[in-house]
């Protein structure tokens, strides 16, 4: 685990650079240019030193990863808890899909065995006291925590590939909205989906702003624990 490890192993001078530097340096490179971009090489090039003396900071890829999902984790504001844990969680989910599409590629490298870092962990300290009003044990205080995440991690990454589905097809989102319409317009049309039929009469046409259905979403997580 490389929290439990020193900052830097083998004998010699005293170290040349920080975890967070490390850390900054790959985020850098996954903002840039993807996450598949960063290795320990490329790391190793952004500051200035050998891929080898990178590895006496950092062992494994994998230790990479947790040092920059800490990192961006660093960017939580977590102000002091206001007595409303659904707003607390609510605004601190917020923060969580304002991170997730300023870094892209943090869906693919999160992972809950990398919640005991110093962001992470001041992180889940601050949530615990904001759902310090909800009367509940504290193991399902954690499971709140962990579906929140989950459902802004779903929302985020379904918004991340109709971007990416969006920017592939030679046609506008409203064209391909006309012609789904009319599509499923057709099918409903024959009866045998009443039910559909029955939801589609009363929907409203256009759709929601994806702001709205976030923060529906993740209030409906947060009353099913009160």
């Amino acid at each position: 685990m490389i929290w439990a490890r020193p900052e830097r192993t083998g004998r010699g001078p005293r170290p040349a650079y920080r975890r967070a530097d490390i850390a900054a340096a790959a985020v850098r490179l996954a903002d840039a240019h993807g996450v598949d971009a960063v290795s320990m090489r490329r790391v190793a090039a952004e500051l200035g030193c050998g891929t080898m003396s990178l590895y006496n900071y950092v062992p494994r890829k994998e230790d990479l990863y947790e040092l920059m999902v800490d990192e961006v984790s660093g960017e939580y504001e977590l102000p002091e808890p206001t007595g409303d844990w659904r707003g607390d969680m609510l605004a601190t989910a917020r923060q969580t899909r304002a991170i997730m599409h300023r870094h892209p590629w943090l869906h693919r490298v999160m992972t809950t065995l990398y919640a005991t870092g110093p962001n992470a962990l001041r992180y889940l300290e601050a949530c615990l006291g904001y759902l310090e009003p909800l009367d509940a044990p504290p193991g399902t205080k954690m499971e709140c925590v962990g579906m929140v995440n989950g459902t802004v991690m779903i929302f985020v990454v379904n918004e991340f590939a109709m971007a990416d589905r969006a920017r592939a097809v030679p046609w506008t989102a409203e064209q391909e909205t006309a012609v789904r319409g009319a599509y499923l317009g057709s099918q409903l049309a024959t009866g045998r989906y009443p039910r559909l039929a029955a939801l589609y009469a009363t929907a409203p046409e256009a759709p929601e702003d994806p702001d709205v259905l976030f923060e529906r979403a993740v209030s409906r997580v947060l009353d099913g624990f009160g």
